[in-house]
């Protein structure tokens, strides 16, 4: 069985720069392949991320760094801005993220998973989920009006697989080096490899696509999970 994304529009909400590349790319270049149109829609600006010598201006760089990685992977970028660690499903994120549903217009939503090891993780999945509904109601009014309907909505994998079923995965095998490269733009995160208690990215990607892979039978996998709610489901 193949899945195909044809005609979709592929949105990935993340919390921070990175972590599409990490949960996320293989799918969203597939999708892109097969003639979706994609999105990455970034919360948080990586501010606390902080490098050893300490750089400047890291959420700036940070920002150039995603710009470059989205730009490689043919998604449109949104960044809201808001710091690192401080993440909250409140009435003006909320609304700010309904505006970027209503301006990119999904048909399928990415969303971290809501058990996620990171507090910014957990509050953008609540952040997902409840404007993947209110994007689409008519009693909420904005500047952009209201997308047609409700987008279905995925979960993310989480980092290093840990506490996560997956329901389905995707084969990226085709995408699996092109994943790999667009990680190299985030080098502010590459640099924190050596760190103590800073993982090496590189190696978590590699491990956790080829582990889905293997459970999947493929070379490399992205696993998900259906988020089971009214009208957050659709056939394919």
């Amino acid at each position: 069985m193949r899945m195909n994304f044809s005609d979709e529009r592929v949105l990935a909400i993340t919390a921070h720069p990175d972590d599409a590349e990490l949960l996320c790319a293989g799918a969203l270049l597939r999708a892109r392949e097969e003639g979706a149109q994609t999105a990455i829609c970034i919360m948080c600006n990586g501010d606390k991320g902080q490098t050893t010598p300490a750089v400047d201006n890291l959420a700036a760089l940070r920002a150039e760094e995603a710009a470059a990685s989205a730009q490689f992977l043919g998604a449109q970028l949104f960044l809201l801005g808001l710091p690192d660690s401080l993440l909250q499903e409140d009435e003006k994120t909320r609304l700010a993220l309904v505006r970027v549903f209503r301006k990119f217009r999904p048909t399928l939503v990415l969303a971290h998973a809501p058990g996620d090891y990171h507090s910014d993780h957990r509050a953008a999945f609540a952040l997902a989920e409840a404007a993947s509904w209110q994007c689409a109601s008519t009693g909420l009014e904005t500047d952009l009006p209201p997308v047609a309907a409700q987008p279905a909505l995925w979960l993310m994998d989480t980092v290093e697989m840990l506490g996560f079923t997956p329901g389905f995965f995707i084969d990226i095998t085709d995408q699996w080096e092109k994943k790999q490269k667009s990680l190299e733009f985030h080098a502010t995160q590459l640099s924190r490899g050596k760190q103590s208690g800073f993982s090496a990215l590189q190696e978590m990607q590699a491990r956790q696509a080829t582990t889905r892979g293997a459970q999947a039978g493929v070379r490399a996998a992205e696993a998900f999970q259906l988020y089971l709610a009214f009208k957050r489901t659709c056939a394919f």
